[in-house]
């Protein structure tokens, strides 16, 4: 399998399409954690801690979320399709992993999403012991000028599937070349996606703004890494923004020369042993209220 999977399964989507599972799992794991891509990628990018986690027995599971199944063009009909999807991947876990704690793990747009999910859809979940997050998307890093962002919705509207001008960023995700080059290699093949639509551009904006003043309302134990170097999300609005959060839920960790993939830099060793000392807080925890 393309990016080390122990196996792969099938996801039944909102919309009915059946998309692809990524798995990788111990023999006897203690934990699942529940992965979140990025906006332009695919569940496969998760290898590098979803090898790591395997190792200490925990096991990693994701999907391609919706728009981006080996598309070269990114488009959705909604934000909530992610969300009415994330609420079906749950099911999906609990049905698989019957029993074991579950943590809910996002990068980037995952990491929108996953904040969406503790916020409205995963509301004091039981079997949910945790997030992490990586650089989320909450604040874009590249300035829009104001008279697009005031016709964002119109255009989205008017061309919903028309492209969105955009300069490719693949170099400035990481400082890892060989991960560059299988990123390179993956939009070669559209398993990667370089273009995105108006109607996706204006969803995830959409919901970056419905984001603003409610992360104080967060309840769950939460790990965030954030890159200061970042190209894409804004690191100091996003710190803001996660320092509203009771401080007794979140650990938080910045790392100011990383670019925007923190579980694909080269200092990925270090944040991983980091989010295990936690994970591992987490499942101990547990074990005592037992």
């Amino acid at each position: 399998m393309r990016f080390s999977e122990d196996r792969l399964a099938t996801l039944k989507c909102s919309d009915h399409v059946e998309r692809c599972v990524h798995i990788w799992e111990p023999k006897q794991p203690r934990a699942v954690i529940l992965a979140l891509h990025g906006g332009m990628a695919h569940a496969g990018d998760y290898v590098t801690p979803a090898l790591y986690f395997r190792d200490k027995g925990i096991a990693t599971v994701s999907y391609d979320m919706v728009g981006h199944d080996r598309k070269k063009r990114v488009d959705i009909p909604g934000f909530d399709s992610f969300l009415d999807d994330g609420e079906l991947f749950l099911r999906w876990v609990k049905r698989n992993y019957t029993g074991l704690p579950i943590f809910v793990m996002g990068h980037s747009m995952g990491a929108l999403i996953a904040t969406y999910l503790g916020l409205q859809r995963f509301p004091r979940d039981r079997d949910i012991k945790g997030f992490i997050i990586s650089s989320p998307y909450y604040v874009n890093a590249i300035k829009v000028p104001q008279v697009l962002v005031s016709l964002s919705t119109i255009l989205a509207s008017l061309f919903p599937k028309m492209k969105v001008p955009l300069e490719s960023l693949t170099n400035v995700l990481t400082h890892d070349p060989m991960i560059t080059a299988r990123h390179f290699a993956d939009e070669k093949d559209h398993v990667r996606a370089t273009e995105v639509t108006f109607r996706f551009a204006n969803a995830l904006q959409q919901a970056q703004a419905g984001l603003v003043g409610k992360l104080s309302a967060w309840r769950y134990p939460l790990f965030a890494v954030v890159a200061g170097n970042d190209k894409l999300a804004d690191a100091r609005a996003t710190e803001t923004m996660l320092k509203t959060i009771n401080p007794e839920l979140l650990e938080y960790h910045f790392y100011p020369d990383n670019y925007h993939e923190n579980f694909n830099e080269i200092n990925r060793e270090e944040i991983f042993a980091k989010i295990l000392r936690w994970l591992d807080t987490r499942l101990t925890l547990e074990q005592n209220a037992a």
